[in-house]
């Protein structure tokens, strides 16, 4: 079965605003917009894939790094939104998983949040029901 594609993106640039006003403040010091310049290619370099099965996120600037997460694996989708997103109309979505490598995986600083975080519960569910897998918890 070929997966579908529900959402395709990258952080806003929004997320480095604190950085880029420091740089501007202090850029007689040329160091500075070097590190603006990082800040900007580390979140232009970062891509992030939800299909219909999975969560692909492609992380790097020099060196790359892909990380997959099953959907199968969420267990708790919460959607965050900071004043300053809020602003600028972005959201945080943080998936809690069960997966070993990474209980908590971030999608940060996108627009539209609320609809994203319904499609990917929806995706999770449909997902879990095809795979017929529940998710317990033992304590």
């Amino acid at each position: 079965m070929e997966e579908k594609e529900i959402w395709n993106g990258s952080p806003s640039q929004w997320t480095n605003f604190g950085t880029y006003l420091f740089c501007a403040i202090f850029s007689w010091l040329v160091i500075p917009i070097l590190i603006a310049i990082w800040k900007f290619l580390v979140v232009n370099t970062w891509t992030i894939q939800v299909t219909d099965q999975r969560l692909i996120e492609e992380k790097g600037v020099l060196s790359k790094t892909t990380d997959e997460l099953e959907l199968f694996r969420v267990k708790d989708i919460r959607l965050e939104q900071p004043f300053f997103l809020r602003l600028v109309g972005l959201s945080n979505i943080v998936l809690v998983t069960s997966d070993k490598s990474h209980s908590i995986v971030t999608i940060p600083a996108i627009k539209d949040g609320k609809n994203l975080r319904e499609q990917i519960r929806s995706a999770v569910d449909a997902r879990r029901d095809k795979k017929r897998v529940r998710e317990t918890d033992f304590e």
